[in-house]
């Protein structure tokens, strides 16, 4: 395991290397999902070609007009609202609608934790109180064990999908510009 105090101290070319070399699972279990597009430009691209290969992609955000989302804005109180974050990933992956193995899902009982999986690999972001994420510390686990961490956090994140509303049942929540 390798702990950043900061979710924004994981060098970039982790989060690359992890997207790449991921065949069977990608989950991005996170409420916004935001900074994903700016640091990856060409992640919607990527994430197709690698659909297309068999990768099976979640993505599971809040709902930007949920009264989870207005509280968590209060509690950042940061200039960019945590709903217009979330609406610049749900017009990312728009453009994966209909790409095969692609699903997003509404679901606010992740905002306290993040879950980035990536087959066997995991980074954790354990939000810490009234702070945006990148301003929160980051875990990277691997899978050694059967009902361990990783296994956990896993779990996690799939009890978020399950309880997770499906993001193309409300396109009117989609619009706005791209990023």
């Amino acid at each position: 395991m390798t702990v950043y105090p900061y979710r924004s101290a994981c060098p970039k070319s982790i989060w690359c290397n992890l997207i790449n070399s991921a065949d069977s699972e990608i989950v991005f279990a996170d409420y916004t999902n935001y900074f994903l597009w700016l640091e990856h430009p060409n992640l919607v691209t990527l994430l197709e070609w690698k659909a297309r290969q068999g990768c099976k992609i979640w993505f599971v955000v809040g709902d930007p007009e949920s009264d989870m989302t207005r509280r968590r804005e209060e509690a950042e109180n940061a200039p960019l609202a945590v709903s217009t974050r979330i609406r610049i990933t749900l017009s990312a992956i728009e453009r994966l609608r209909d790409v095969a193995g692609v699903e997003a899902r509404f679901g606010d009982e992740h905002l306290g934790m993040s879950v980035f999986r990536f087959d066997s690999e995991m980074l954790v972001t354990p939000h810490l109180a009234k702070l945006v994420g990148h301003d929160s510390p980051m875990l990277h686990l691997r899978r050694h064990q059967d009902d361990g961490l990783f296994d956990r956090l896993a779990q996690h994140a799939s009890e978020l999908w399950r309880n997770g509303r499906d993001v193309w049942e409300r396109p009117q929540v989609l619009g706005g510009g791209s990023c």
